[in-house]
């Protein structure tokens, strides 16, 4: 995520951070960094020297006079600015009216809007408890109906099923009907996209929202784009009065720089981030949280987040009871493991989340270290798969010939099975040590920093 720009905050945060005092010389040149950075990450123009302007103002300003550590104090000026370009803080959806509460989705063709309607429709079923129903008003991009229907019934929510010979408006207020008679708390309205901004495609978006007056209407935009999303959500907001962004692809190779302009050039907050593919891969978009790991800093907080959702509790305590009663930890314990961590995200998922001071580089590990580990990952996985029930119980059964048919049935060479063999011993060892006790107090640890951090 923003790894270009990260990289270099993260680098420039090091630097400003052993400055022994604060003076107008090393503003500048910190100033300077920051700047090239911004616009490498293709951060609107206004928005940088706005940016800069008010860094440059309160790092010169009676707030850091006589700080004991100033160039910790220039690193907060920093984040805090980034925090505030970004929108500071939590905007939550406005849901307070006669249900059914209408949202509208809208954004350009291929910027993830249909499976963010998904996602946004599992978010409010997950977090807010409400019945959700979709519908596509996209009659002309080939399967878009069908599309939402697919990821609608992935996210368990209801599908207002509609034809591509119908108008987009009748088709809205059809959905609505149905979403009164049938008591659904919101209706997720999926409107059509274009290439690019034309004529046409604004005056349907400002027929649907006259015709439905929603409490909502969100622009979806690709995080990847850059200056070009910023471009376009100035063209709708022109045109809609939008409430809210949503950044798609913040997983992605993204430069960052719609995150840092987009609030700034259409005045509203952006109020939710994609962060996978998976129809769960949405969360609220909060900008310190946000701030903080552009600089390095990690998301401590998201991090227990996924921790506290992937996690099977249930399925930690029977483990800690089997190897605190002396059985040991086997291969089928360790796959479960592995099925863990896969729930939260990966180890791209979790990595991201962590401080550089953790992952000893700025920007986090490079893209090519996390795709080798998450090659490893699943490389361990296919070699458990390959084993029978017996071996995965006593792998000291696993000699030559075993070896050599796990290999070929995981598609390896018997040299990976060794080494995920060593793996695994080492593995059982830190279990003999943790003696099943230790994993439940860092299950429960886990459990309370989340209820301290919310």
């Amino acid at each position: 995520m923003a790894s270009t720009l990260t990289e270099r905050l993260s680098q420039l945060v090091k630097t400003v951070r052993g400055q022994a005092r604060i003076t107008e010389s090393n503003v500048q040149d910190m100033l300077r960094e920051v700047r090239v950075a911004l616009l490498e990450a293709d951060v609107a123009l206004p928005v940088v020297r706005e940016f800069t302007a008010r860094v440059k103002e309160r790092a010169l300003g009676a707030e850091v006079v006589g700080s004991l550590t100033p160039g910790q104090a220039l690193v907060g000026i920093v984040n805090r600015e980034l925090a505030l370009t970004m929108g500071e803080g939590v905007a939550d959806l406005n849901l307070l009216t006669q249900p059914p509460a209408v949202i509208l989705m809208a954004g350009l063709q291929g910027v993830g809007k249909t499976t963010t309607t998904a996602k946004l429709a599992r978010h409010l079923m997950e977090h807010r408890k409400k019945k959700v129903l979709t519908v596509s008003t996209d009659v002309y991009r080939p399967a878009a109906i069908e599309q939402l229907a697919t990821v609608t019934a992935q996210a368990g929510a209801t599908w207002f099923a509609s034809t591509p010979g119908e108008k987009p408006v009748a088709i809205a207020l059809a959905a609505l009907d149905h979403a009164r008679r049938h008591y659904f708390d919101v209706l997720l309205v999926d409107t059509a996209g274009r290439l690019g901004v034309d004529a046409a495609l604004m005056v349907e978006i400002g027929e649907l929202h006259a015709a439905l007056k929603p409490v909502e209407t969100l622009f979806v935009v690709d995080a990847m784009q850059g200056q070009d999303a910023v471009n376009t959500a100035k063209a709708f907001a022109q045109h809609v009065p939008l409430t809210g962004i949503v950044l798609t692809k913040m997983d992605g190779d993204a430069r960052g720089g719609a995150a840092l302009s987009v609030r700034h050039v259409t005045g509203v907050p952006i109020k939710f981030a994609g962060t996978s593919e998976r129809i769960d891969g949405l969360e609220v978009f909060d900008a310190q949280r946000h701030a903080g790991r552009v600089l390095g800093m990690g998301d401590i907080v998201a991090l227990i987040e996924e921790v506290h959702k992937g996690v099977d509790l249930a399925a930690a305590k029977k483990l800690a009871d089997k190897v605190r009663g002396g059985a040991s930890f086997d291969m089928s314990d360790f796959l479960a493991q592995i099925s863990q961590m896969k729930k939260m995200g990966g180890l791209s998922g979790l990595v991201d989340k962590l401080p550089t001071q953790l992952t000893g580089k700025a920007g986090g590990l490079g893209q090519a270290e996390m795709d080798r580990a998450e090659r490893d990952v699943r490389r361990m996985e296919g070699i458990i798969c390959a084993m029978t029930r017996l071996e995965r119980r006593k792998p000291e059964l696993i000699k030559a010939s075993r070896k050599r048919r796990i290999a070929t049935g995981a598609g390896v060479q018997v040299q990976d099975v060794n080494r995920m063999l060593k793996q695994f011993e080492q593995m059982q060892e830190m279990m003999k040590k943790m003696k099943g006790a230790g994993m439940m107090k860092m299950m429960k640890r886990m459990g309370a920093m989340k209820g301290f951090g919310g």
